[in-house]
């Protein structure tokens, strides 16, 4: 029997029903839904608003905490699996349902109160309620401790002032999770939409992430009451917190991105002729398209395991950033080389390589640069921090 291009060790084996029900399904919803749309959503600057309503029916807003929240349940392994589909459609889709899961409400469930779970959750796994993440700031970028968005107490309220930079979502936010400096540390804060001194920016003229909102956050006197503000955690780990849930789910998505671009690549070489015969049975073509599906495949089985520890409770952030490194090199350098096959055709958003090479080039930079996971992984290889 052959075997799957884009599954040469049939990693699908290793998966529960469930898990690949989810798989399933998203990849259905991405077929149909994302992709006729999405090279010209790219090509206009715009995130398709009216897949949210969907994206949210099938339960991949928050899939991972608790039914009791109106969310899923789904474990760890289910959400990369979501990401990975989402991420073969566009990395602004799979972006979109990272930021809303991970980094907005996964810290309002894990810091937050009970009150404050009610208040939001539910709305924000139907779709109804949509949040941005402010940690980046414009000068700061791979140092979040030099923040300088501050709050400060004036009695049963917290003042903030200050800014911040690529956020996801933000003009399409109905809540913002701020983290700012305050005099007992690093906190985080709900900041929601109408707030007086609250605004938001969206940042044009990007060549990437094109299918997504990408905004600037400014806090002039924001006046945010003490019931927004998430009492459980303080100091960078809060906000580091939410980073390795999102992480996470990072090191899946890219392995979407590079099956979409081996797939047109591996048809595409079957059908142009070059010199009398198809580009696929040329050695050079052969050598790309192998060294494709090799890291393809490495990339599953690192994810993979990295969701079943996760699942597990013993996933640790040096593991994340190892699979985050690999996974997005792997996959910006597939896109490339795709690219590079379609030749001249392969600069149109009429095929995906060129969108997804140029998404990538963010995804190699937020949530951490490159250069960053690297050294973290030197720091545990050597017990030294190089930053």
């Amino acid at each position: 029997m052959a075997l799957n291009p884009y599954d040469l060790y049939d990693v699908r084996s290793l998966l529960t029903e469930e898990e690949r029900a989810v798989q399933d399904t998203v990849a259905r919803f991405t077929d149909e839904r994302v992709l006729p749309i999405i090279g010209e959503c790219f090509e206009q600057g715009r995130f398709p608003t009216e897949l949210i309503p969907e994206i949210a029916s099938l339960g991949l807003l928050g899939s991972s905490l608790p039914e009791q929240y109106g969310c899923a349940g789904l474990n760890a392994v289910s959400y990369g699996l979501i990401c990975q589909e989402l991420e073969r459609g566009d990395s602004g889709i799979r972006s979109f349902v990272s930021v809303q899961s991970s980094l907005c409400m996964y810290p309002i469930y894990a810091y937050g109160t009970e009150e404050q779970r009610q208040r939001w959750l539910p709305g924000m796994a139907r779709g109804e309620i949509i949040g941005c993440f402010g940690l980046t700031e414009p000068h700061g970028g791979s140092d979040p401790a030099n923040m300088k968005t501050h709050a400060r107490r004036d009695g049963g309220d917290w003042v903030l002032n200050g800014a911040k930079m690529w956020i996801t979502n933000g003009n399409l936010a109905d809540i913002a999770i701020v983290w700012a400096q305050t005099d007992d540390g690093i906190q985080g804060f709900v900041v929601e939409k109408g707030m007086p001194g609250f605004a938001a920016q969206e940042i044009k003229h990007k060549m990437s992430l094109r299918a997504s909102v990408t905004s600037a956050l400014y806090f002039d006197n924001v006046r945010v009451p003490e019931a927004n503000r998430l009492p459980n955690v303080k100091g960078l780990k809060g906000p580091l917190g939410c980073l390795t849930q999102a992480r996470y789910g990072i090191t899946w998505g890219p392995i979407g991105s590079a099956i979409a671009c081996l797939d047109e690549a591996l048809r595409y070489s079957k059908e142009r002729i070059l010199f009398g015969r198809p580009v696929a049975a040329t050695q050079a073509a052969q050598l790309k398209l192998a060294d494709m599906a090799r890291r393809i495949t490495a990339a599953q089985l690192i994810s993979l395991q990295l969701g079943r520890l996760k699942d597990a409770g013993r996933m640790q952030p040096t593991q994340v950033s190892l699979a985050k490194w690999n996974n997005v090199r792997m996959a910006i350098d597939i896109a490339r080389e795709s690219r590079d096959l379609l030749g001249g055709a392969g600069i149109t958003v009429e095929h995906c390589a060129i969108r997804h090479a140029l998404n990538l080039e963010s995804v190699i930079t937020y949530e951490g640069t490159e250069t960053v996971h690297q050294l973290v992984v030197g720091r545990e290889l050597t017990g030294i921090n190089a930053f």
